[in-house]
């Protein structure tokens, strides 16, 4: 039995909208869990800060590992993939186990320590590159994909009124995590203390989404806040208005169905494309910025501000989606992060200092705000109480994006330079918006387009 099943003593009822969507109400955060549902993020932001360094600051260390343990360069770029690939890998299975009771949320959170912990031992000690790719690529990445798939889906629960702004501050820990350790492998690690340094690194992360995993709890399925009527207009504006421009997913799709929609599999194209730009930037930016002269120092500046902005992008776009409606929001950023790439290119052709680390900044936000949209986007469409397994769903299409934008792009870079490759990243980005254009909440009907009345009423014409 998981918490999301435990009988509470608290009276609450079971009410159904005209969709027949059931809703369960009455019950309090505090009736729940004996404490504020605001820990509920919280909590979940501090796991995400935990994961964020070995996929924001792992190519930042490229120089060290390679010289280190001999390892060729295009090892460092393939073990980032093969983390990214196993990272979304787990995300549906996880969901699946978390769902059926099988994996509550604190096991998940404390497994994920573990993956981490074994990611930067592997890193530091392993004797040959398979160790490492054993080690930190797949079972850093297991671990990271079910610390992000347990922190994402388990704020939507207890915010299922008004979703966006706080899916976005949690997912935006996934980047913020990563800034002191970008100057950290850059500036400070070298030969003589990467061991140390690596490990030192592992352990605080280990704790780190230890101690927030101790303090996750589902809620009931079906929950929802009881001071929001769900078959009333909010008198809160800011409620009244998320719900008019996200409404509530007509009924609770199972996996099954989910995967029946045409939508889902167009989300998962699209997320697909975009984090393939978002992951092709985060492991090219620095060996491109300083193939175009820049000093380390100013490569790390931006690699950080990118961090910084990636998880800033991922709390205000979460804000600005619940005001202005998740698919509006996602073609703005798909134009955003495709724009970006083309900047990005340019100026460091230019050798421009300033316009590069806009354009990363710039980038980073893109790349960093698709997240959260569709995270949130997938609770709108299919509903709360199977959020984690559709969005493994969507969120499975990582496992190709992470190969194509780290791998392929050192293929592709070493084929036609970095202006192809950023050229190709930057019109994916700009079709992806295009594509984002058609993306519908299933079952609900279209809105009807305004009629425009005979100005020759029957009658007049035949007069």
């Amino acid at each position: 039995m998981t918490t999301a099943d435990l009988s509470s003593s608290v009276p609450y009822r079971e009410v159904t909208d005209h969709n027949g969507r059931l809703y369960r109400i009455g019950e309090t955060d505090r009736d729940i869990m004996g404490r504020p549902r605001w820990t509920m993020v919280l909590f979940p932001w501090l796991g995400m800060l935990g994961i964020s360094s070995s996929e924001y600051a792992f190519t930042s260390a490229e120089d060290t590992l390679h010289e280190a343990h001999l390892w060729d360069s295009g090892h460092i770029f393939w073990l980032m993939g093969v983390w990214v690939f196993f990272q979304a890998a787990v995300a549906f299975p996880a969901g699946q186990l978390r769902e059926s009771g099988r994996l509550p949320a604190r096991y998940a959170m404390f497994l994920g320590a573990l993956g981490t912990i074994l990611g930067y031992l592997s890193l530091a000690y392993a004797p040959h590159v398979v160790v490492a790719y054993i080690g930190f690529g797949m079972f850093s990445g297991i671990g990271a994909g079910l610390v992000y798939a347990t922190c994402v889906n388990m704020v939507g629960k207890w915010y299922p009124e008004r979703k966006g702004g706080k899916t976005g501050m949690v997912n935006g820990g996934f980047a913020y995590g990563s800034v002191p350790f970008v100057f950290l492998f850059t500036s400070y690690m070298n030969l003589g203390n990467y061991e140390g340094v690596l490990v030192m690194v592992g352990l605080i992360c280990c704790a780190v989404v230890a101690f927030a995993g101790w303090f996750f709890k589902d809620p009931p399925k079906g929950w929802w806040p009881a001071h929001v009527d769900p078959l009333r207009l909010s008198d809160d504006p800011k409620i009244r208005r998320a719900l008019a421009k996200n409404p509530p997913a007509v009924k609770q799709y199972s996996p099954k169905e989910a995967a029946r929609t045409p939508v889902l599999w167009m989300m998962w194209f699209c997320l697909l494309c975009t984090a393939g730009i978002n992951i092709f930037g985060i492991a090219f930016q620095v060996p491109f910025g300083k193939d175009m002269g820049f000093a380390g120092g100013i490569v790390a500046t931006a690699m950080s501000l990118k961090a910084i902005v990636n998880g800033t992008g991922r709390g205000v776009i979460g804000w600005i989606s619940d005001r202005f409606g998740r698919r509006n929001t996602l073609v703005i950023v798909c134009l955003v992060l495709g724009s970006a790439q083309f900047g990005v290119l340019v100026s460091g052709s230019m050798g421009s200092m300033p316009f590069f680390l806009f354009c990363s900044m710039v980038s980073g936000f893109g790349g960093g705000a698709i997240f959260p949209l569709f995270a949130a986007m997938t609770a709108d469409y299919f509903g709360e109480n199977n959020n984690a397994s559709n969005y493994g769903m969507v969120y499975s299409s990582k496992l190709i994006s992470g190969l194509v934008g780290s791998g392929m792009g050192a293929v592709v870079v070493g084929a036609w330079d970095y202006e192809g490759a950023f050229v190709i990243a930057g019109s994916i980005g700009i079709a992806s918006a295009f594509l984002a254009l058609f993306l519908r909440a299933p079952g609900r009907p279209r809105p009807q387009r305004r009629i425009v009345p005979n100005p020759q009423p029957l009658g007049e014409e035949m007069a």
